[in-house]
């Protein structure tokens, strides 16, 4: 047991989820700092996180471009790992900051760095997709919301083994994600609904399937499933 109080909390953070909600926190740094003038952004003077928006997040139209054109160009493919980082608003960022801190170190302290990494630009990636495939929304997809819940899928996962192992219900394991879900659909009756939910629960399944195989021993487990089969 940690028996030193004065410790920060920080410093049990794996360094990989500091990194991921430390971006974040840099992007919402670098707009306060061009909007109080101590630095100035390219250009002629502009809003900063419109800029950002325009050239980082995820566009349904230029998506459904490249796949009728079948040209890729590398600026609009960094869309799909650019645009967690960069939102609405600083609120907007706290809220998956806070997120990514909290299921992020559960998860990272049974996932590698590595598989940690790959899980949350995987959800953002999937969720993208899903998101251009299965909607003409013209308003772009920006936040770490869809990365956030395949952390959320990554920790679900841990609960469904764990419940599993127990014997217990393994059900619930999904209570988390049933909860946001039902905030979304109030939250979605009261201020009107957007298309985003496609993306966050594309990414809450990837990160939920993704740690079958990434999680310790998951690639083995898996092999010798298929072999029985």
């Amino acid at each position: 047991m940690d028996t030193d109080h004065d410790a920060s909390p920080f410093n049990r953070l794996p360094p990989v989820v500091l990194a991921l909600a430390g971006a974040m926190f840099a992007v919402e740094i670098w707009f306060a700092l061009n909007s109080s003038g101590f630095v100035a952004a390219m250009g002629p003077p502009r809003d900063l996180r419109i800029f950002a928006l325009e050239r980082f997040a995820f566009s349904g139209e230029i998506f459904d471009w490249m796949l009728e054109t079948r040209r890729f160009p590398p600026e609009h493919l960094l869309r799909f790992v650019s645009y967690p980082f960069v939102h609405g608003s600083f609120t907007h960022m706290v809220f998956v900051a806070v997120f990514v801190l909290a299921l992020g170190k559960m998860v990272a302290e049974v996932f590698s760095p590595v598989a940690v990494a790959v899980i949350f630009f995987a959800s953002a990636i999937l969720g993208a997709c899903a998101f251009g495939l299965l909607t003409n929304d013209p308003r772009p997809l920006f936040g770490g919301f869809p990365a956030a819940y395949g952390l959320i899928g990554s920790y679900t996962f841990l609960l469904w083994v764990g419940y599993g192992a127990r014997g217990e219900n393994r059900f619930r394991a999904f209570t988390l994600i049933g909860f946001l879900m039902g905030l979304q659909l109030i939250f979605g009756v009261l201020f009107g609904a957007t298309n985003d939910w496609i993306a966050e629960i594309t990414g809450f399944l990837t990160g939920f399937v993704l740690s079958g195989v990434l999680s310790p021993g998951g690639w083995s487990r898996l092999l010798a499933t298929i072999r029985t089969r």
